[in-house]
């Protein structure tokens, strides 16, 4: 079973939400984040005061807010919990195999070029800097997987398997970015590898 690159890429997205529901706005975490800073500062202060001890206002501002942060980025960066005994699984692959984190994996590997192609969409030193090495890479791999060589263990075999259009394109940068109808070329051509 084969599976192209724009199947690992795609997604179908959520349907939008019933016209009576409302998405919280972005003031409500804010002023969340501000009472639970304020709170704790005050605790801290009076403890700090009940043993003696004088610390200025704004360092424990300070320290709260980088203990809250610290908190909230371990806490987005750390893994979904395993399901629960006897809850129902989701259907993966094979039985007792699912990857509760591929919706995450998956994000941040679109994001890994869709941020480098938006950067570099007008600009074609950041083009061949960024996202020009990315596409030999994949390129490699995929001449790798599929037939054990790179474009640097065999040169002359790897410009016949991906042909002159391909190894032009990434061995000799162009003197523009080229568009997406372009780039989708290219990625149809790695494809056919």
């Amino acid at each position: 079973m084969s599976t192209s690159i724009d199947d690992l890429l795609s997604f179908d997205e959520e349907p939008a939400g019933q016209a009576g529901e409302t998405r919280p706005g972005r003031l409500r975490p804010v002023l969340r984040t501000l009472a639970v800073t304020a709170a704790i500062v005050v605790v801290v202060v009076v403890a700090l005061r009940a043993v003696g001890l004088q610390v200025s206002l704004w360092i424990i501002v300070a320290a709260v807010l980088a203990v809250l942060t610290v908190r909230r980025v371990t806490t987005a960066l750390s893994p979904p919990p395993p399901p629960r005994v006897g809850a129902r699984m989701p259907a993966g692959e094979e039985p007792g195999t699912w990857n509760w984190a591929a919706r995450d994996a998956l994000r941040a590997a679109i994001n890994g070029w869709e941020r480098p192609l938006d950067w570099c969409s007008g600009n074609r030193d950041r083009f061949v800097e960024r996202v020009l090495p990315r596409l030999g890479e994949l390129a490699d791999e995929r001449l790798r997987q599929q037939h054990g060589i790179t474009r640097e263990s065999d040169p002359a075999r790897a410009r016949t398997l991906l042909g002159e259009p391909l190894w032009t394109f990434l061995s000799t940068p162009s003197r523009r970015p080229p568009s997406p109808r372009d780039l989708a070329a290219i990625v149809a051509e790695l494809e056919k590898l």
